[in-house]
């Protein structure tokens, strides 16, 4: 075991790449489902020999099985780590935990035709599943002595159980890939049974370093045991920091994150099919923006990785290979275009108090209960005697936090309306009037916005909107997108005249 020593700088790759580099790319659990897919486009295609290797992949659990661990993602559901921090009764969370067990094995099933691999997969899944039953026993048996309590081992077991998914579907898709004749290596970053301690860091080189990876094809998991502890800090969010880290820490030449869908300049749904563009290239901003209306194209965090790191990230759609997808690097923008329409539902949190007017401190005082009860804000405006917050929360959390300030301001008139921020998002809109032009599209779809912010970076505009008006006001709001495209073709093709006629006096 390595000696703790300072971390290393993530910068310095783990060892010289041979060739032109590698690529670091992340699977999410839906794609990961559809595994025998990715075979036959992302993982082999038409590739052959060493044209399969110089790539590290990086693989979440089958779909829907993280929601079962810990709880459901859109819903809250509990899961096994949910039943067992209620603690009410044993039944629950190990009923939960079988039918884990019994979802795994669905899932591997499915993908592997080979009986020595599905029997290679079952006793890995039983081992795994047993000795965190095994755990959690030990643990509630132990809690229930006076001297140690639960709560402070809550945050253990959630990155214990964790783990145990992804290092599943990692182990199965290097199953399959060397039954495909692939010289694949499961990486197994979770530190099941392991007695060291180690800094994400120092997990991730001590696990790639003996790694050649122009003739091996490492099959990472996404969530990786550290000192750090992930999930405390980015809890859902651990796998794209995971992935950023590899790359960062290997040097990559590129990090990829592959899902079912392209980045497009709007959902589908809400604009149509026929109008809806790819985004082909932007920067990190652009990702920013995205990250916090809660459509991420990457966790802000791994994206700060990235963008310190000088690695350009790439969003593709797994199954088609061939696409570029989008490429999110450092790069001035040499047009003003708008690129990206979304939206999200919020609830806007009003503090109204007469004696606010020229007294520092109620912004931060508000702020800090805000964080407390764990309300994510999306943005937020103030003015005399009024500050506004715009959160995604449930509305049981909303209520706490209104109690609480109801508490420390006495006076103050509380309201929380539920509404929706469309927003209009692109790398560089300085001169583009779009704040002026979007309200006007907005009038002529009978949208009456509730209120529209625009500050001066001009990377992000957003118009406040009843709920029900959200999907009428996207797909208003996105000619403002057909609009720019138009004009940014007809730039490009007057330069590319000129340069031309330059050529020919030359």
């Amino acid at each position: 075991m390595p000696q703790q020593t300072q971390t290393p700088d993530p910068r310095t790759p783990v060892a010289e790449i041979p060739g032109d580099g590698h690529t670091v790319e992340k699977i999410g659990g839906t794609s990961m489902s559809r595994l025998p897919e990715l075979v036959d486009t992302l993982f082999m295609g038409d590739r052959e020999g060493e044209d399969l290797y110089n790539r590290i992949f990086v693989v979440s659990a089958f779909g829907g099985v993280t929601d079962m661990l810990l709880e459901h993602k859109k819903s809250g559901e509990p899961g096994v780590y949910g039943l067992f921090a209620s603690a009410e009764s044993d039944h629950g969370w190990l009923d939960a935990l079988n039918r884990v067990s019994e979802a795994m094995g669905k899932a591997h099933r499915d993908v592997l035709d080979n009986p020595g691999d599905q029997k290679l997969a079952d006793d890995f899944v039983r081992d795994r599943i047993e000795g965190a039953r095994s755990c959690l026993i030990d643990l509630q048996r132990i809690c229930s002595y006076g001297h140690f309590r639960l709560s402070r081992h809550l945050m253990i077991i959630r990155e214990l159980l964790s783990g145990l998914g992804e290092a599943h579907s990692a182990f199965v898709t290097s199953l399959l890939l060397n039954r495909k004749g692939v010289s694949a290596r499961f990486v197994d970053l979770s530190g099941w049974r392991d007695e060291g301690e180690y800094s994400l860091e120092e997990r991730i080189r001590s696990e790639l370093e003996d790694i050649d990876f122009s003739a091996e094809l490492p099959i990472c998991t996404g969530y990786a045991q550290c000192a750090e502890g992930l999930m405390k800090e980015f809890d859902r969010g651990y796998s794209e920091v995971t992935f950023s880290r590899i790359a960062a820490i290997t040097g990559a030449k590129e990090a990829i994150i592959h899902k079912e869908f392209h980045l497009s300049s709007a959902d589908p749904k809400a604009v149509g099919e026929d109008k809806v563009r790819k985004v082909g290239h932007t920067n990190y901003d652009v990702a920013d923006q995205l990250s916090n209306m809660g459509m991420e194209a990457i966790h802000p965090k791994a994206a700060k990785t990235l963008r310190q790191s000088g690695v350009p990230l790439r969003v593709t759609n797994a199954f088609e290979p061939h696409d570029p997808g989008t490429l999110i690097e450092e790069f001035p923008s040499q047009h003003a275009t708008a690129e990206i329409v979304c939206g999200i539902d919020i609830y806007a949190l009003e503090v109204f108090e007469q004696d606010m007017v020229g007294v520092k401190g109620y912004d931060a005082s508000i702020l800090e209960l805000l964080t407390r009860h764990g309300l994510r804000i999306v943005s937020k405006v103030s003015n005399a005697n009024t500050i506004t917050h715009y959160v995604d929360a449930p509305l049981s959390k909303i209520r706490s936090v209104e109690s609480d300030v109801a508490d420390r301001y006495p006076q103050a008139e509380i309201n929380t309306r539920s509404l929706a921020i469309a927003s209009v998002i692109g790398q560089n809109m300085a001169g583009l009037k779009v704040l002026a032009r979007g309200l006007a599209l907005l009038d002529d779809a009978g949208v009456d916005p509730v209120a529209a912010h625009q500050n001066a970076r001009n990377v992000d505009v957003q118009f406040l909107v009843q709920r029900d008006d959200l999907d009428t006001a996207i797909k208003a709001l996105h000619v403002l997108i057909e609009e720019d495209e138009a004009e940014v073709t007809r730039q490009r093709a007057a330069e590319s005249k000129g340069k031309n006629a330059a050529r020919a006096a030359a």
